[in-house]
């Protein structure tokens, strides 16, 4: 049992109010784009086949398009799928790549030019770039990088927002479809190279203004949720993958999205199977909720069928019989002042006392020094009635200043479902019809 932030069903309809969402990459992005399918009809998680399964030809309402079942399913890296959910108001689309630049990259492209131009653009490609193609990747990852974002930049307008996800931490020891036998001497360093491309794909999409979530960094410390081969992750992990995602999309759109901490328990027996007991000869019982003793068949495999009888304990003497305490000494009559005068260390501690700061003039002399308190924020409000005492905000820093972590391309402005928080809206506070304005901005002579 754990506390996560979590994202409702409802909220997920109303940010994604006829919007378009594309998901670029590997099969973690394929669950990535099944969990937000998944939100926009219920709030139920993944299960474990839902993670493990691809090119199926229906998954929660959505359709197979191209590849998939409906070529031929293996793990080359000419292996195409593509998906697509729609409904009224929503359609979010999936292409499985597994190059960042390449000519099927191109054909995708085109389709932007051709078709609808996405809202979203959600993007990764690492893992295969660096392990199926070239043993010295760095060079031509880069050169697809740069090809990549410099081309999608000319196909997608100003107000599409793109986040390029970076690639999240992989074991020391992996096993996946991509990992075939050519490449299984790649294993020990694989996860030291994730990190060096990561560290390539986050600066130059940050270069070309994309936005960059740091998916290697937000689960660095999450690894329970981590499949058994190293490279995949359960339910969970991807539900908090798109808590970050909704979160980043509502603060490039200006909507507050309030996601309150709820208690999530792993039920994934699959992918933690409980352990047997090999030992010959003696058979596992399962031990009731709350037992305070062991139950009557604990050691029925020893013969007896019971209990074995524990030794008798000795008695103990009787309280009068023990030897009386001695009396203590008188303790030492206190100066002028009283106990005031001394501190926690006068009396629990072989060190000089904290009032002891000069040896011009004698102890009982020099008081104590408080205790340091915090420091708050005190702002006296404009009309002079009352003073704030909270304590002082994190982000000091202008909106266009803050951290990478947030965002770090400001151009890009949406209009959203929530319509009334936009200031030209006349139920928004700062619009002239409304009567918040129209009170703050009269002054005693128009009344």
């Amino acid at each position: 049992m754990e506390a996560v932030k979590s994202v409702s069903h409802e909220q997920v309809v109303k940010l994604l109010h006829n919007k378009f969402v594309v998901v670029l990459g590997d099969s973690i992005q394929r669950a990535v784009y099944k969990d937000l399918v998944l939100l926009l009809q219920t709030d139920k998680y993944l299960s474990v086949r839902q993670l493990r399964s691809k090119g199926e030809m229906n998954f929660e309402q959505d359709c197979l398009v191209e590849g998939g079942c409906l070529s031929s399913l293996h793990n080359g890296t000419a292996y195409r799928e593509v998906r697509q959910y729609k409904s009224d108001h929503h359609l979010i689309r999936f292409y499985f790549v597994t190059r960042v630049y390449s000519p099927y990259m191109k054909s995708i492209l085109n389709d932007f030019r051709r078709g609808p131009k996405p809202d979203v653009v959600i993007i990764n490609s690492c893992v295969w770039d660096i392990s199926r193609y070239n043993r010295e990747w760095q060079e031509d990852y880069k050169k697809n990088l740069h090809q990549f974002f410099d081309e999608l930049n000319g196909v997608l307008p100003v107000e599409s927002l793109v986040i390029w996800n970076v690639t999240m931490p992989l074991s020391e020891k992996i096993k996946g479809g991509f990992l075939v036998t050519e490449i299984e001497h790649l294993m020990p360093r694989l996860r030291l190279d994730v990190i060096e491309a990561n560290f390539f794909s986050g600066t130059l999409a940050d270069g070309y203004g994309l936005d960059v979530l740091d998916l290697h960094f937000q689960f660095r410390f999450s690894q329970q949720h981590r499949a058994k081969d190293g490279v995949h992750w359960n339910a969970i992990a991807h539900r908090r993958i798109s808590w970050l995602l909704l979160h980043h999309m509502a603060d490039a759109w200006g909507v507050i999205l309030p996601c309150p901490l709820v208690s999530v328990e792993n039920h994934d027996k699959q992918q933690e199977p409980e352990k047997k007991c090999k030992t010959p000869g003696i058979t596992p019982i399962a031990a009731p909720i709350n037992f305070h003793y062991p139950p009557s068949n604990y050691l029925s495999n020893f013969g007896g069928g019971g209990l074995l009888p524990l030794p008798a304990l000795p008695a103990l003497p009787a309280l009068s019989a023990l030897p009386a305490l001695p009396a203590l000494p008188a303790l030492p009559a206190l100066p002028k002042g009283g106990a005031a005068l001394y501190s926690r260390e006068d009396f629990c501690s072989n060190s000089l006392p904290q009032g002891l700061l000069s040896f011009k003039e004698p102890h009982y002399l020099l008081k104590v020094q408080p205790p340091r308190l915090l420091t708050h924020h005190s702002s006296r409000s404009s009309d002079g009635t009352h003073t704030d005492w909270s304590r002082p905000s994190v982000r000091t820093e202008t909106l266009e200043k803050r951290p990478q972590y947030i965002m770090r391309s400001r151009k890009r402005h949406h209009r959203t479902p929530y319509s009334y928080q936009h200031p030209q809206h006349p139920q928004h506070p700062q619009h002239p019809q409304h009567p918040q304005h129209f009170i703050q901005h009269c002054t005693r002579d128009q009344y």
